[in-house]
């Protein structure tokens, strides 16, 4: 069964989503890819998962934590989910392209794949998707829109120089 709560953060409101198993779901508004509303299930504010997600980020959106330890359920074909493990192994601060994700998972030709799966990572911010960038480092595409991926980056870049 599913809920959901409803956090403020500087990138906008954020709808965390949870299932028995953990947090299935960070999405921002008008996010690409983002669940239909009713597949959230019902408001729930008193999780303890949302509360220890909502203090871990709040922490991230302070410059005070650079990894995210919450429990994730994360459903998805199998090779999305191994390019969103992958994710998590982006150091804070930097980032990685496309192709250099691929070559890590050992699929050196699937940097396009390893795009859209990133594209469709359903736990943004927590599960960095905004580390990977285009092979000559520039901004491609974020479900949450450049301007949220660029702030995240320039954010983290800051951060990480206290």
């Amino acid at each position: 069964m599913r809920h959901h709560t409803v956090l403020d953060s500087p990138v906008g409101p954020l709808t965390l989503v949870a299932d028995d198993d953990g947090i299935t779901g960070l999405y921002m508004d008008l996010q690409r890819h983002r669940p239909q509303q009713e597949t959230f299930g019902g408001r729930n504010d008193d999780d303890p998962r949302f509360a220890a997600a909502a203090e871990q980020l709040t922490a991230y959106f302070a410059g005070e934590l650079t990894t995210f330890d919450l429990p994730l359920s994360l459903h998805g074909t199998p090779f999305q989910r191994t390019v969103w493990e992958a994710l998590q192994t982006i150091p804070y601060g930097e980032t990685v392209s496309y192709g250099q994700l691929a070559q890590e998972i050992g699929k050196p030709s699937a940097s396009r794949a390893v795009g859209l799966a990133n594209g469709k990572n359903p736990v943004g911010v927590i599960v960095p998707c905004h580390r990977v960038v285009g092979s000559t480092g520039g901004l491609t595409g974020y479900g949450g829109g450049l301007e949220r991926k660029r702030f995240l980056l320039d954010f983290e870049k800051g951060a990480a120089l206290f």
